[in-house]
């Protein structure tokens, strides 16, 4: 940041503070046009005075009547031991313990999740950022010794940690649980008791993978979470999360929502007995002759909603919506299209056999010959805009329709998870330090969430990627102030050789 005096076409002098970033000139402030040089003087060391104030930072200007000497500025340098640039880590570390965190002694833990939010990479590569920029030396086997640990001693706190906080910022009551679950990959080939091959969520069916089941809050804030061995049916990972999760922390205060892919008869019947309340998507596709006619039958107008009661005393709530309807008709369109690329020779090849999605829509002979069912297709456009959802409340269906659309939180949480935070592809390969690698990606989308409340709370318009990227133009400088080795920090934004003053 520096000031700059333009001479105007009419002959005056504009004095103005600019700014430079990303190799772009910006002007921050104008102090005023004047007509004299004397007057454009008298701006200009103005605009000195409010940079040298702006943010709290104080400057040396290597140039003016107001700049320190050449032996000052000597003195300065010789006195500087050290510069970190971890202006994230300040922040970082604010949250960390604003949650809660900071009850678990370990820095270990701290770096790495401070590391995984702003330079997500491997522990080999985190212990360099790590050094380089926030000077601390950890040994990369004193990181894996503390994952031992970690997996033996902490993740019961972690999550009791995470779920205190949370209720604490939803006024006391946890209110909507989600449930959902993902799948994370390995690079390593070998297969044991937790790494199977499963169907993939991320489209990596050769690959070892786990499964992964999550429960978050209203508004996405993590609570809890389970592990299970990558061919583990998703269905069946529901149940014990939810009743290791009221069990262990007495909860009750909560309603259960799923998507339709967690849905069986065996499910629902053990929410129902043990006294759970849900809401979760139906299979309306699936059920009896009668139940689908009554469906299909009903009058499809634009935000309407329709009840019927199950055998076992739940609620049926069928809605329709234009805008689902012309969704679903856009995706089968593109699907028919790519049957109709991939057949269009009439044969079935061994590769295209068992495939999902819109495979349906084939009819596959005993010579294996394929064609493509129109009959099919217009059977499934009857069903477009139609959506249906399970409950054992007593909301009113709009209400059932607007918390069963809150499930895109836990859909988030895992596209930031794996996405922003590189929780897949996995590189351990002994359960303890997978499931360390995993309580290390919790916490930090904890954290990663906490700034994010902060940041809408304060309205502060600007996204977390944001705040990180200014996060990481702040520099800590370490400098002895007196002749004894004592030393003083001082934080300031790094711009870089832009101009001819320096923040110090």
């Amino acid at each position: 940041m520096f000031v700059r005096k333009k001479r105007n076409r009419s002959g005056s002098i504009s004095v103005v503070v600019v700014d430079k970033s990303r190799g772009r000139f910006r002007e921050v402030r104008q102090f005023g046009v004047v007509h004299t040089n004397a007057e454009a003087d008298a701006l200009c060391l103005q605009a000195r005075d409010w940079i040298r104030r702006y943010g709290g930072q104080q400057t040396i200007d290597f140039e003016g009547e107001a700049c320190a000497s050449e032996n000052d500025v000597d003195r300065l340098v010789s006195r500087i031991d050290g510069v970190s640039i971890n202006g994230t880590q300040l922040i970082l570390n604010h949250i960390y313990d604003s949650i809660g965190f900071s009850c678990i002694k370990d820095d270990i833990l701290r770096h790495l999740v401070v590391a995984r939010i702003c330079q997500p990479s491997s522990k080999l590569a985190t212990t360099s950022y790590l050094r380089s920029y926030f000077k601390e030396d950890i040994d990369l086997s004193r990181i894996y010794r503390y994952m031992d640990k970690l997996y033996n001693s902490q993740m019961e706190l972690v999550q009791e940690i995470s779920i205190t906080h949370t209720r604490s910022i939803l006024g006391g009551s946890i209110g909507l649980l989600f449930y959902d679950v993902t799948t994370l990959y390995f690079e390593t080939a070998p297969k044991d008791d937790m790494r199977q091959t499963g169907f993939s969520k991320d489209g990596k069916t050769s690959e070892a993978q786990i499964v992964l089941g999550l429960l978050v809050s209203q508004d996405g804030y993590p609570l809890s979470y389970s592990i299970f061995n990558g061919s583990q049916y998703e269905g069946y990972t529901m149940i014990p999360i939810i009743d290791d999760f009221a069990h262990r922390y007495s909860l009750s205060d909560f309603v259960i929502v799923a998507d339709s892919g967690l849905m069986n008869a065996k499910n629902i019947r053990l929410l129902r007995s043990a006294g759970y309340k849900y809401i979760i998507g139906a299979r309306i596709k699936t059920g009896s002759t009668s139940l689908r006619e009554w469906i299909l039958s009903l009058e499809k107008t634009n935000g309407t909603a329709y009840e019927r009661r199950k055998d076992n005393g739940d609620r049926l709530i069928v809605s329709y919506s234009e805008a689902r309807a012309s969704n679903d008709a856009k995706n089968r369109a593109k699907g028919v299209a790519r049957l109709e690329k991939s057949y269009r020779t009439g044969k079935l090849t061994k590769d295209k056999i068992n495939k999902r999605g819109y495979n349906k829509f084939l009819e596959i002979s005993k010579d294996v010959e394929v064609t493509i069912s129109r009959e099919r297709i217009a059977e499934d456009e009857r069903w477009d805009g139609l959506k249906g959802y399970v409950t054992n409340t007593d909301l009113n269906a709009k209400d059932v329709i607007d918390q069963y659309h809150g499930l895109w939180v836990v859909e988030r949480a895992f596209r930031v998870s794996k996405g922003n935070l590189e929780m897949r592809p996995i590189f351990h390969f002994t359960e303890r330090r997978i499931e360390a690698h995993i309580c290390i990606c919790f916490i930090a989308y904890k954290v990663y969430k906490e700034l994010e409340r902060i940041i809408r709370q304060k309205q502060i318009p600007m996204s977390i990627g944001k705040i990180l990227d200014i996060a990481k133009t702040i520099v800590t400088i370490e400098a002895r102030t007196d002749g004894v080795g004592h030393l003083e920090e001082d934080f300031v934004p790094y711009r870089g050789a832009e101009s001819n003053q320096v923040a110090v």
